[in-house]
């Protein structure tokens, strides 16, 4: 007997993120330099371990409440007022998660019922189509160009909606594309959501990670949306804590009581520890973000200089730490040419393909190393374009 043909069909119509395929051939090729997986190079700053230390030795080891310490709950309420002036109640409107990727998952899972249609902005994060699968909805991707900066246009947005539309997610400052939400494409899309009574999922990781001055605008804050939004966010990026595994979800009581049953099942709560790390992290942890945030940004400018002039067609990106050219002209798919970037110049990065068909024709390389690594991968990517 065949037992994986007892595998439910929810399970088998997801595959394998591209994204660490890449992550772990790079691995395998000696002196190979990885500019793959969307993780900060510094080490999460030495006064949030204390404190997740000092908790273990206040022995604060058993399970918190399902929702999370309502001490960072409360610290989550601050910073959502003061960073984007949206309000939430720390008890029954705030959520900790593991990461925002178990925020996606919940959201999805509480919002969509088989059939239903997520509206997805392409390309964009791994993550929102297998999780719109595994939730029984339908992903509709929603193409957006360089031409616009890679920003969701409303027009073409109302393209796409249909009666069975539900969910819009709102990626933004975007992975891959780096790309960032100015406010008055905002308000457009506002008036297609209000038109279509849709519903927001808003995943605003990297909304501490944003250049040139621009002001990151969280969706919830526009009139008439806080009611239908879903703001997730969470440390991995700004504070360096991807390991840690911290995330949150904050909306109106109405959704969060749900998503509070589908959290609970799954995982219980959120790490202790993990959480009085989050929990010094808001308190303290400003002057972190910010060093992070400008060392990130010298590297931005130094590689987007660097791939114009090789002769790339480059996007200048705005926000997380993504850069994402485009590799048309080599006349090799995306697939092709991050495998032969890899195997013959020995920089890893990911194609643009991964993120959805809408990718194809682009590479995303992530900035979030050293500026000694990046200097040697465009010394090496540099060698590796004469061919073309």
């Amino acid at each position: 007997m065949d037992f994986e043909d007892r595998v439910s069909k929810r399970a088998k119509s997801i595959e394998i993120s591209t994204i660490r395929y890449f992550f772990n051939m790079a691995k395998e090729v000696s002196g190979a330099i990885s500019l793959t997986i969307g993780e900060p190079d510094f080490v999460t700053p030495r006064h949030i371990i204390d404190a997740a230390y000092a908790s273990l030795l206040e022995g604060k080891t058993g399970y918190t409440v399902n929702a999370g310490l309502i001490e960072l709950r409360q610290e989550i309420s601050k910073y959502l007022k003061r960073s984007c002036d949206v309000e939430y109640k720390p008890d029954g409107e705030i959520l900790v998660t593991i990461g925002a990727t178990e925020a996606i998952y919940i959201a999805l899972n509480t919002l969509v019922e088989d059939g239903d249609e997520v509206l997805i902005p392409e390309p964009s994060f791994v993550a929102y189509d297998p999780c719109t699968k595994l939730a029984g909805g339908k992903s509709v991707f929603v193409p957006t160009y360089e031409k616009d900066n890679f920003v969701l246009k409303a027009d073409v947005l109302e393209k796409y909606v249909t009666e069975r539309s539900k969910v819009l997610i709102l990626p933004y400052p975007n992975n891959p594309t780096g790309a960032v939400m100015p406010y008055e494409e905002m308000v457009k899309l506002v008036e297609v959501v209000l038109k279509h009574d849709l519903l927001v999922v808003t995943d605003e990781i990297y909304s501490e990670l944003v250049y040139d001055g621009f002001k990151h605008v969280s969706f919830a804050s526009l009139p008439g949306m806080w009611e239908r939004t879903v703001l997730i966010n969470g440390f991995s990026k700004s504070y360096a804590m991807t390991g840690w595994r911290l995330g949150y979800i904050a909306a109106p009581e109405y959704f969060v009581k749900h998503m509070t049953k589908i959290h609970q099942y799954d995982v219980t709560s959120a790490s202790t520890q993990s959480q009085y790390a989050g929990l010094e992290a808001l308190r303290n942890g400003d002057g972190d973000v910010k060093f992070m945030r400008e060392k990130y940004d010298e590297r931005r400018k130094f590689l987007y200089s660097s791939l114009i002039d090789m002769g790339f067609e480059c996007f200048e990106p705005k926000g997380a730490f993504y850069i994402f050219p485009s590799i048309k002209e080599t006349g090799l798919t995306s697939l092709e040419f991050a495998k032969k970037l890899l195997y013959e110049a020995k920089v890893a990065a990911v194609p643009g393909s991964a993120f959805g068909e809408h990718g194809e024709g682009y590479i995303r390389m992530s900035y979030a190393t050293s500026m000694e690594n990046l200097k040697e991968a465009v010394k090496r990517i540099r060698e590796f374009m004469k061919k073309f």
